[in-house]
C-alpha cells in the first residue's frame, strides 16, 4: 500500500509541478470559457430565454445555463492536454520509464487521471470565482456537492484521453485528433443548449447528444452545482468512465493492446 500512495504521490507532485511551471495554460483554460460567458451569452441572452426546469427553481438567464456546460469545457480541453503531454512524454522516453516500474500498469494511469482531475478542478473552481463576480451566483453548498462529480467527469474525460493517445504514434497527429473529438462532443451536448429545446428542430440530433458521454457529466455537474442528485447522469458518467479506462489500459498494455501493434 506504501509503494501504491508512494506512486499516487509522485505523479500528482509531478503533474502539478509541471501545471506550475506552464502558467500559460492555466490562462488559456480560463479564457475560453470566460469568452463564452461574457460575449456569447451576452449576444445569445435575449434569443435563447430558457423555461423552469430541473435544477433551476426559476426562469434562468442563458450565461447562467452554460456555466455547468463551461465547467465541463475545462475538464474537457485539460483532458485531452493531459493525453497530450502523455504523448510526448512517451515521445521523450520518461513515459517508459514509468510504465516499466513494479505497479500495476493500471494504477500508474489512474494515478495520471487523478493527477490531470486535480489540475482541472482547480481550474473550475477559479472559474467559478470569476463567474460569481459577474453574478452568477450558486447555492453555497453547491460548491462543496459538485466536487467528487468534477473528479468522476475529470476522470472519465481523462481517460478519454489515455486511450486516444494509445492509438497515436506521434504528437503531431495527436493535435488533430483533439479536434476531432473536442468540437464534436461539446458541441453535440447539452452544454449550449437543453435536449428539449434540439429536439425541436431534430429528433436525430437530440438522440445523438442524449448517447454522448459529454451530456451526462455536464448534466451531473448542473445538477451537482444547485444540491441535486441527477442519479442516471452520474451513473452513466462512471459507466463510461470505467469503459474509457478500460480501454486506456487495454492500449497501453504493451502484450495485448496498441502498444503490441506498435511495436
Amino acid at each position: 500500500m506504501n509503494a501504491y500512495l508512494t506512486a499516487l504521490r509522485a505523479i500528482v507532485l509531478r503533474e502539478a509541478l509541471r501545471f506550475v511551471h506552464q502558467r500559460e495554460r492555466f490562462i488559456a483554460a480560463l479564457v475560453r470559457p470566460l469568452v463564452w460567458l461574457v460575449v456569447f451569452a451576452a449576444g445569445f441572452r435575449a434569443a435563447l430565454g430558457l423555461s423552469i426546469t430541473p435544477p433551476y427553481q426559476t426562469y434562468i438567464t442563458y450565461e447562467i445555463y452554460i456555466v455547468p456546460g463551461l465547467c465541463g469545457m475545462i475538464l474537457l480541453f485539460n483532458g485531452m492536454q493531459s493525453a497530450l503531454s502523455l504523448v510526448f512524454d512517451r515521445e521523450m522516453g520518461s513515459m517508459r520509464v514509468l510504465l516499466i516500474s513494479p505497479l500495476p500498469r493500471w494504477w500508474l494511469l489512474i494515478c495520471r487521471l487523478i493527477g490531470a482531475s486535480a489540475i482541472s478542478i482547480l481550474q473550475v473552481y477559479t472559474f467559478l470565482l470569476i463567474a460569481g463576480l459577474f453574478g452568477i451566483t450558486l447555492p453555497w453548498h453547491g460548491y462543496l456537492l459538485v466536487l467528487p462529480v468534477l473528479l468522476l467527469g475529470g476522470i472519465m474525460l481523462g481517460a478519454l484521453g489515455l486511450a486516444l493517445s494509445s492509438l497515436i504514434k506521434q504528437l503531431e497527429n495527436f493535435a488533430g485528433v483533439m479536434n476531432f473529438v473536442i468540437f464534436p462532443m461539446f458541441f453535440l451536448s447539452s452544454a449550449l443548449y437543453p435536449l428539449w429545446k434540439m429536439a425541436e428542430s431534430s429528433a436525430l440530433l437530440r438522440d445523438i447528444c442524449a448517447l454522448n458521454p459529454f451530456t451526462h457529466a455536464v448534466e451531473a455537474i448542473r445538477f451537482a452545482l444547485y444540491g441535486q442528485l441527477n442519479a442516471s447522469a452520474l451513473a452513466l458518467t462512471a459507466l463510461w468512465a470505467l469503459i474509457f479506462i478500460g480501454l486506456a489500459v487495454w492500449g497501453y498494455d504493451p502484450a495485448r493492446g496498441m502498444m503490441k501493434r506498435k511495436g
